[in-house]
């Protein structure tokens, strides 16, 4: 790689449309956020000739972050995908937002990806959340490569992060993480600082030199042959080392010579195998240039050494009943199988859907079956619906380019289709299929949200539904027990998008309030109570006595009722009436307004009057038997207590059990895992941890994650419970 003169045959203005799986590539940028991942697909671009100049189209808008949301928080929120052409490939470009929040544009980019470059800022270093996501490509066998950016900066040095890469991602083999080129540097600036002005091919011994804003060839110098030499002979052991070539490392180290021909076809083998991760720079062009440092060398990485879609495992087909089904995948020929990657709104065409075409060929005016399936607990109902394929297109910034027909292994977009979400599955209609949704990390902030006035109550349930079909790391709950309307985030700029997004994509204005939790309550001890209605008012009236003993049954009972009434004290007829009156006034509380559980209710004696008893009358007595009850009695608050499992580096373990003893946790235990990480596993009341997907990002600096599921209510501790009831009283 590196010695090979390039043209570009991608063109500003022109939609591409590849004609067979071979002549794509799908790559999906990964990095912390600001490490320069849309600057480089920016540069990629204008170099490939797809953008007049840096970053921009014919209309001067960017073409990865376009969105004015993305202009406004000056980082990337969603995922975009940027095609380009390269000596007769089609380059699809995903650029992915770097800020844990939006995780799930990630996961997404990964999904329709082939393979990943991790984009590595010379000045920031590897992050704990970018060693995960390696892990996680590692997991799958994704092919992957290395980028180093910002090599302007101050103290940038090239060496030094190779050598942190290969510690944080080459795990028991870091010669397989090495770098394919090295920098040229230019004449010291005042400051003291060299800037890269090219590059140096280890493989070619070709020096490439940027300085003109044009990639122009040469021989290297005497001063760059000695460090060249060293960093060749590293790189060509590393490949060898990775080749399926036995025989090879034994005929090197026995003194032949490897012709360079034979060691860049291994190379190539051996990245799209993603055994080896090559190590590159690159910088963006200066004004008025052409091309930025290193695009060249990694258009040509993408296009030779990274492997097409016909050598992906595919996800795992069914029909929406379940039943396997074996299909040649990435087969233009075949049956139809797209899923939906994203999903999202555009205000004058409405739902855009992006979808990767796995099998068969996707055309417009199509009709298609969707099917989705499996995601039932993030609000989203199961659906099988048919639908016709509108306008394909491919995206570049705002713009969508018309193609007529999509083939395995290419990424388009297709407007207007009503049904689909993310997640789902596009087949023929004539042979319905689904693939399994891929795995998306749970919401675990909450957002309690309240219509801001009338007209916006009226829009508030629509938005919300798009803003989820939209977002499947975005989970809504119409909680029954505190009657909130609660949009679960996986952090607060996730809450925040949300938020503009009702505002200015749907028209809807919310108000944040207090999230609240499901409280309950509970007998402290035996109480007993008489409920007395009795009235008359000229016709038939309303009599009904009962008395009743109240106990406290052990957690998890819920409501006992039992029946000791003697000698038809209380007629058999309104017995049950007295037991759907206690039940309806537990639902709604007998003390703070918390439904009522864990207590036995024992109906023990009566009166009834042969005309003006009825059911609605022992109804109301059953009810007022419980509230005086409950007035006589020591009540309980019991508040929800979940199970909570934090996976966490082993440099942060006592920092985090720390904290969950703070906010009242029992830590139940821990378990060493792979990868230097630690299980805690343990019990925390869920009115301690409403912000914990914030705080625990904050104390381990990203690199944590934790679930949590209910385990059941407890008494809340005295001084709480009067905290918390102070607190409602204030509030009303």
């Amino acid at each position: 790689m590196g010695d090979k003169a390039h043209t570009h045959t991608g063109a500003a203005g022109r939609a591409t449309a590849a004609d067979h799986p071979t002549s794509v590539r799908n790559v999906v940028l990964v990095g912390h956020s600001g490490s320069g991942k849309t600057t480089l697909v920016e540069a990629l671009a204008l170099t490939a000739g797809a953008v007049n100049r840096a970053g921009r189209v014919e209309d001067g808008g960017c073409v990865s972050d376009y969105d004015d949301m993305e202009h406004r928080q000056h980082r990337s929120v969603q995922l975009s995908l940027v095609p380009v052409e390269w000596d007769g490939i089609k380059i699809n470009l995903l650029d992915t937002p770097g800020y844990a929040d939006f995780v799930g544009e990630l996961r997404a980019g990964l999904r329709a990806a082939d393979a990943a470059l991790f984009v590595v800022s010379a000045s920031d270093g590897v992050d704990g959340a970018t060693r995960m996501v390696w892990e996680e490509c590692a997991a799958v066998g994704m092919p992957r490569a290395i980028v180093i950016t910002h090599l302007e900066a101050a103290r940038a040095n090239f060496e030094e992060m190779t050598r942190i890469c290969a510690e944080a991602f080459g795990g028991d083999d870091p010669d397989a993480v090495l770098p394919l080129y090295l920098p040229l540097h230019g004449p010291p600036a005042p400051d003291g600082h060299a800037p890269v002005t090219g590059l140096v091919g280890l493989l070619s011994r070709k020096l490439f030199d940027y300085a003109s804003g044009e990639r122009v060839a040469s021989e290297p110098g005497e001063a760059e042959l000695p460090q060249l030499d060293e960093a060749r002979s590293l790189l060509i052991e590393g490949i060898i080392s990775e080749s399926e070539d036995e025989t090879l490392m034994e005929r090197y180290l026995g003194g032949e010579q490897v012709d360079v021909k034979t060691l860049v076809e291994d190379l190539e083998r051996a990245v799209a195998r993603g055994v080896f991760f090559p190590v590159l720079a690159a910088a963006p062009a200066a004004d008025g240039a052409r091309q930025g440092l290193g695009t060249v060398e990694l258009l040509e990485l993408i296009t030779r050494g990274f492997p097409t879609p016909l050598e992906r495992t595919a996800p795992r087909v069914t029909t929406p009943e379940g039943a396997g089904r074996e299909l040649r995948m990435c087969d233009p020929e075949e049956s139809l199988v797209a899923e939906v990657v994203k999903t999202s709104s555009d205000p004058y065409v409405g739902r855009i859907s992006m979808v990767r075409v796995f099998s068969g060929t996707l055309r417009a005016d199509q009709t298609v079956h969707v099917s989705g399936h499996g995601m039932t607990d993030r609000g989203h109902e199961d659906h099988d619906v048919d639908e016709r394929i509108g306008a394909l297109s491919t995206p570049f910034g705002k713009q969508q380019r018309p193609v007529s027909h999509v083939i395995a292994g290419d990424l388009a977009c297709v407007a207007k289709l009503t049904r689909a979400e993310t997640g789902d599955t596009l087949s023929a209609k004539d042979d319905p299929l689904l693939m399994a949704p891929w795995e998306m990390p749970d919401p675990l902030l909450p957002l309690a949200i309240e219509a801001h006035s009338k007209p916006d109550e009226d829009k508030l349930s629509q938005g919300l539904a798009r803003l989820v079909a939209e977002d499947p790391t975005m989970r809504l709950e119409h909680n029954q027990d505190t009657h909130q309307v609660v949009l679960w985030c996986l952090g607060e700029a996730h809450a925040d998008v949300a938020l503009e997004r009702l505002r200015s994509r749907y028209g809807v204005q919310v108000d944040v309030v207090p999230h609240r939790v499901s409280l309950r309550e509970t007998f402290g001890g035996r109480a007993a109570g008489r409920g007395r209605h009795v009235k008359q008012s000229g016709g038939h009236g309303q009599y009904a006595i009962c008395e009743i003993e109240v106990e406290p049954l052990p957690g998890g009972s819920g409501i006992e009722f039992v029946d000791k009434v003697v000698g038809g004290a209380v007629p058999r007829q309104f017995i049950p009436s007295v037991e759907k009156g206690v039940r309806a006034q537990a639902a709604k509380g007998v003390a703070a307004g918390h439904p009522l559980i864990d207590v036995r209710v024992t109906l023990l004696d009566g009166k009834a009057h042969s005309v003006d008893s009825s059911d609605a009358a022992f109804q109301t007595a059953g009810a007022l038997a419980l509230r005086e009850a409950a007035a006589e009695a020591r009540i309980h608050l019991l508040e929800p207590v979940a199970e909570v499992s934090v996976l966490v580096g082993d440099d942060y373990v006592g920092a985090v059990m720390s904290d969950l003893s703070g906010r009242r946790g029992k830590v139940l235990g821990t378990e060493q895992t792979s990868g230097g990480r630690t299980l805690i596993r343990a019990e925390v009341p869920e009115i301690e941890i409403g912000r914990y997907a914030v705080d625990l990002r904050s104390l381990s600096h990203g690199t944590a994650r934790f679930d949590r599921r209910y385990a059941r209510h407890e008494p809340m501790p005295a001084q709480v419970a009067d905290r918390l009831r102070e607190e409602v009283r204030v509030a009303s």
